[in-house]
């Protein structure tokens, strides 16, 4: 400051007024040219963010919702539902008990069967003093859809607990319907964690997921008098609700205003029909800071430039004066940018939160699309211990002792197999720590053809030989998270193919073991492989583009590497590993 002083009164007595005017021109046009740029430099930075954030939440919702779409095709034709609606007491008993279980297990707030009449006669919560057993829901819409078209949804307020959440109905056998009710507590929780304001829109414009619980049930259009009577009695909304969203557009470059600020918007289609998600970021603080800064940067760079004229002018003591103005200066700008630094990592923090959420919801989904699976191994065993039990009673009233307990060996043996499948998907499906172990390649690859066996029916298997002594370090079902994803893909690619094989071929050496998966499918294109392993990157038209993604990351955090390998006809990818 003394230097500026010293400047503008030196320029002044000298006549040199003019040349102090252009300077303050040059600066002052300096500065407000740099913060126009650094603000359309953020904004096109945020728009960025924000559309990649918008992909990330929608991925999560829909894989979520994939999670439990199976379930009630999975139930369809339980012998307990059959039961429960063909008026069997014990069944309908089994049946609530069964549904208790899998609510516990898959962590739906509920699960009920509805009957002919349009009576719930079993549910999860049966215990509690707010069951569903007895409900009347033929005024739901999901129960007429259900019952018109084979399955229907509704997102409503429940009639007993008060809580908001989406229905999934299917129509069953007997005119029965399987209704299983989502609740969104969880990601809303992940959304408001991740910052910004995320909302899940209807057709109609009304909210019905978001992180900003008060916004629920807010209009972001004005409702004709038909549509708000309709929706109101179909989902027994309180009569605040369908009160106007607080944000208005402002201008044509796609802000909101609203809330003492400024957002940028990005939707993002989901799987539920007609649900659009929409995030919101706010741009006050990045754009004023970037003025800020840019028009210091700016200022700087105007008076450094005026102080080595000066410099050239007076060398003199002042010298030594500015330029520890200038260190400070410089000094500060290194604090701003250690700040940005701070910022920037823990954003990159959260990003591997949600990263850690898709690998889980990831597992999840895979273990619903492979529920059937399940049914159809453990059908067999079922029926085959029914009959050694019915012939074990019949020994048993002839007095043959031994044939009897022959029979209950068989049954204990049968129970033994079904455990086995059941204990390891419980373990495919929980989140498991993040320590390392030994894993034996054998292992490895049991469990995950364990898990797809039924998805790969059909498919002629060449398996490695001699794996048994292979041990590698890594997580058992990270790795074989990473070897279903492969499968998979596999299965998925040679589906039309004239051939459909999958070859896994192991080699390694004193440091490292290498798993090969190939197929017979048509390969990746040129074009796709150079960004294979980038999100959202896909060839499939259901495909998300994150399960290769997932993979990558799982393989790097072990130490290892995936990558897409040369092959002459298929694709072939290569899983390296540590060896223990």
């Amino acid at each position: 400051m003394t230097i500026g002083r010293a400047m503008i009164a030196t320029a002044w007595r000298s006549r040199g007024w003019r040349w102090l005017v252009a300077l303050v021109i040059v600066a002052v046009a300096a500065a407000l040219l740099a913060a126009r740029l650094a603000e359309h430099r953020v904004i096109a930075g945020l728009r960025a963010q924000v559309a990649t954030d918008a992909r990330l939440r929608a991925a999560l919702l829909n894989s979520e919702l994939a999670r439990f779409r199976l379930l009630p095709l999975a139930l369809a034709d339980d012998r307990d539902v059959t039961a429960a609606l063909s008026g069997d007491a014990s069944g309908t008993m089994a049946l609530n008990i069964k549904l208790e279980t899998l609510s516990r297990a898959t962590g739906a707030p509920v699960l009920y069967v509805i009957g002919p009449a349009g009576i719930a006669i079993a549910s999860s919560n049966w215990r509690s003093r707010q069951s569903f057993v007895g409900a009347d829901y033929r005024f739901r819409p999901y129960l007429r859809e259900a019952l018109a078209r084979g399955e229907g949804s509704q997102y409503a307020l429940g009639t007993v607990s008060g809580r908001p959440g989406l229905y999934l109905a299917r129509r069953i056998a007997r005119q029965g319907v399987i209704v299983i009710k989502l609740e969104f507590d969880r990601i809303e929780q992940l959304w408001a964690r991740a910052g910004g304001i995320t909302l899940v829109r209807n057709p109609l414009g009304i909210v019905l997921v978001t992180s900003r619980p008060a916004w629920r049930f807010a209009a972001t259009r004005p409702l004709s008098p038909v549509h708000e009577a309709t929706f109101r009695g179909e989902t027994r909304v309180p009569a605040s609700a369908l009160a106007p969203l607080p944000l208005a557009p402002a201008g044509s470059d796609g802000r909101f205003t609203g809330l003492g600020g400024s957002f940028i918007a990005h939707g993002a289609a989901t799987d539920q029909p007609g649900w659009r998600l929409i995030l919101l970021q706010p741009v006050d603080d990045a754009v004023m800071s970037a003025r800020r800064a840019a028009a210091l940067s700016a200022l700087l760079a105007t008076l450094a430039l005026a102080a080595l004229g000066w410099t050239w002018r007076q060398r003199t003591t002042s010298a030594r004066r500015r330029t520890a103005e200038l260190e400070a200066a410089v000094a500060q700008r290194t604090a701003d940018l250690r700040r940005e630094m701070d910022e920037r990592t823990e954003s990159e923090a959260r990003a591997a939160d949600l990263r850690e959420a898709l690998r889980q919801a990831n597992r999840l989904a895979a273990l619903g699309q492979i529920t059937a699976s399940v049914a159809h191994e453990t059908a067999q065993p079922v029926a085959a211990i029914r009959t050694y039990a019915a012939s074990g009673c019949t020994l048993l009233d002839r007095g043959a002792i031994d044939e009897a307990r022959g029979n209950l060996v068989k049954i204990g043996g049968l129970a033994d197999r079904i455990g086995a499948v059941t204990a390891h998907l419980r373990g495919f499906a929980r989140r498991q720590p993040g320590e390392l172990r030994p894993i034996a390649i054998a292992e490895m690859i049991a469990g995950a053809l364990l898990i797809l066996k039924e998805q790969l029916r059909g498919v002629t298997l060449d398996l490695p030989r001699d794996v048994d002594g292979l041990v590698v370090i890594g997580g058992k079902v990270r790795l074989e998270q990473v070897l279903v994803i492969l499968l998979q893909n596999a299965a998925e690619a040679i589906a039309a193919a004239p051939e459909r094989r999958i070859s896994l071929r192991v080699t390694g050496d004193a440091d490292h073991v290498r798993l090969a998966v190939a197929d017979t499918g048509p390969g990746v294109a040129g074009d796709v492989a150079a960004r294979l392993f980038t999100p959202f990157v896909t060839t499939r038209a259901q495909g998300l583009g994150l399960g290769l993604v997932i993979a990558h990351d799982i393989m790097l955090e072990l130490g290892g590497w995936l990558r897409l390998m040369p092959s002459d006809a298929g694709a072939c990818f290569e899983i390296g590993m540590r060896r223990a």
